[in-house]
């Protein structure tokens, strides 16, 4: 019997967002449910398909990281892309730390998302063959930018915000906001914790992403 294809989970209170979401990623050749909230999703989850969810963190009844905690009470390792219009980091952090594959600030630009669900499907890969954690930590480390890497290099040699501005001709502020969202991305909190996965995982030997 053949493979069933990968299924991306749409869940969002809004129809148009739904809408535009399954437009785009449709047009990358991915195969969409919509859902217009966490319960809707909850009923109609088989499992039997492999695939990921991308899962709005604001809406009416359950939120999405109400979703994320009874989809782990249940056992189901079904790897997550968070969208939301709110630029809250404390919700980032949990959702990260829980176990999701990213965390998408709205408006965001179409490449970003499709990047985060073929992480998300990759890690799904690798969660059906045993490697889950390995691949998690990885495809999250495959989503930061260029400059994101420049910084976390620096900040691992244990360079202060000041000299690493220096060092990339950039503000301390902007220095300061890279690494916030490094750390939302890798799902850390605190800089020994950055420090041990980077060092644990081999993160900064990784190839960088092709550009474009």
């Amino acid at each position: 019997m053949p493979e069933l294809a990968a299924l991306v989970h749409v869940v969002d209170d809004d129809r148009a967002v739904r809408d535009s979401l399954r437009w785009l990623l449709e047009g990358e050749g991915m195969a969409v449910q919509t859902y217009a909230s966490a319960e809707d999703f909850l009923a109609g989850y088989t499992g039997e398909r492999p695939g990921c969810a991308v899962v709005d963190v604001r809406m009416p009844g359950m939120s999405g990281l109400e979703l994320q905690e009874r989809l782990s009470r249940n056992h189901v390792r079904l790897p997550l892309v968070f969208v939301t219009a709110h630029g809250d980091i404390s919700l980032a952090v949990r959702a990260m730390r829980r176990g999701a594959v990213d965390f998408v600030e709205k408006p965001f630009p179409d490449e970003q998302l499709v990047e985060a669900v073929r992480r998300a499907l990759e890690v799904n890969s690798r969660v059906a063959a045993g490697a889950e954690e390995p691949g998690l930590v990885r495809a999250r480390a495959a989503g930061l930018s260029p400059r994101e890497r420049d910084v976390l290099a620096a900040v691992v040699e244990g360079k202060s915000s000041k000299v690493i501005a220096r060092e990339l001709d950039i503000a301390i502020k902007t220095v300061e906001a890279h690494r916030a969202r490094i750390m939302v991305k890798l799902g850390v909190t605190s800089l020994a914790g950055l420090v041990r996965l980077v060092v644990q995982h081999g993160l900064l030997q990784m190839p960088d992403r092709e550009a474009g």
